[in-house]
């Protein structure tokens, strides 16, 4: 090959790998040791703006290391109608500590605005991280997700449809090349207590004449048809085309919230129609176990980063 030939294709070879790097421009994650221990920095800043006029912050864990470091996503719960981004420190302090960038975010509240106008905000979330991942010294290219209770039905909603036009409607702040090439794909999904059947959830809540939960699933679902087009188990009765991500769900045997067999039943649906679900069962536990200490709430702390370190190393 002539100089002139191999130079220019040095030269092609170079841009291209500079053109990639552009799109993509966080490594990949150092493998990722679940048993290992950090310092944090702890981090809040504004995320967006809702319609609402509110502005929603996110907090990041960030470890104090070398990094890349896995990146994950935390959704809180409250029955869609309160709870913020504080919500799980204890569990997001636990994973982060670990090793892993964990931003935990504040969520719409439907007293502001119903469905989907969180999952929307989640949605951006995803988007936002993987655009920002270098900047906290993490891997962008395979975001997790942790939800808990009504952020579990958020995660499980973003997982199986994350290229949901009505999910993604808020276009990313940042230049229109960079934010065009970012998308709310995830790599997994652990959760605590999620939400996968929220029509079953109102029915149990009638039952226990939990007026707050009643109200709460009214306030959220508006239309009121729309608590089936949103519930996981019904998606995948109907056979929806979506994307199924590994996922942890983890119940308390005590939970009259939701129940184990609504869990159960929604694993098992998941399993046969090609996904890969682990359903755990944790005794003498409640809906919101993990916010006091104890064996069940390490287990649970143990049992989600073990769940990382596995997806992360697939």
């Amino acid at each position: 090959m002539e100089r002139s030939q191999l130079e220019r294709r040095n030269f092609l070879q170079l841009f291209g790998a500079l053109g990639a790097a552009a799109a993509f421009p966080t490594a990949m994650a150092k493998a990722y040791d679940p048993a290992a221990n950090f310092e944090l920095k702890v981090t809040d800043m504004p995320y967006r703006r809702n319609a609402a006029g509110r502005q929603l912050f996110a907090r990041v864990y960030q470890p104090q290391g070398a990094g890349p470091f896995p990146l994950v996503l935390d959704l809180h719960g409250g029955a869609w109608t309160r709870k913020d981004r504080s919500a799980e420190e204890p569990m997001d302090r636990a994973i982060a500590a670990s090793g892993v960038v964990v931003v935990a975010i504040d969520l719409t509240l439907s007293g502001e605005a119903p469905y989907p106008a969180n999952v929307q905000d989640a949605n951006y979330a995803i988007r936002w991280l993987k655009s920002r991942a270098g900047a906290w010294n993490a891997d962008g290219s395979s975001v997790g997700i942790y939800g808990s209770s009504t952020g579990g039905h958020i995660a499980i909603l973003l997982a199986m449809r994350p290229k949901d036009a009505r999910y993604s409607a808020i276009p990313l702040e940042g230049p229109p090349k960079r934010a065009g090439t970012v998308d709310a794909s995830v790599a997994y999904v652990a959760t605590r207590s999620p939400i996968t059947d929220p029509y079953v959830r109102f029915q149990q809540a009638e039952k226990m004449k939990r007026d707050t939960l009643v109200k709460a699933s009214k306030a959220y679902f508006q239309p009121w048809d729309s608590i089936q087009e949103a519930n996981p188990q019904q998606i995948l009765e109907r056979k929806e085309p979506v994307t199924l991500r590994p996922l942890l769900i983890m119940q308390g045997d005590l939970d009259d919230n939701v129940l184990p067999a609504v869990q159960q039943k929604f694993a098992d649906t998941y399993r046969a129609a090609g996904g890969d679900c682990r359903y755990e069962l944790f005794d003498n536990s409640e809906h919101e176990w993990t916010g006091k200490p104890g064996p069940q709430t390490t287990r649970a702390h143990d049992m989600v980063k073990a769940f990382i370190a596995r997806n992360v190393s697939a």
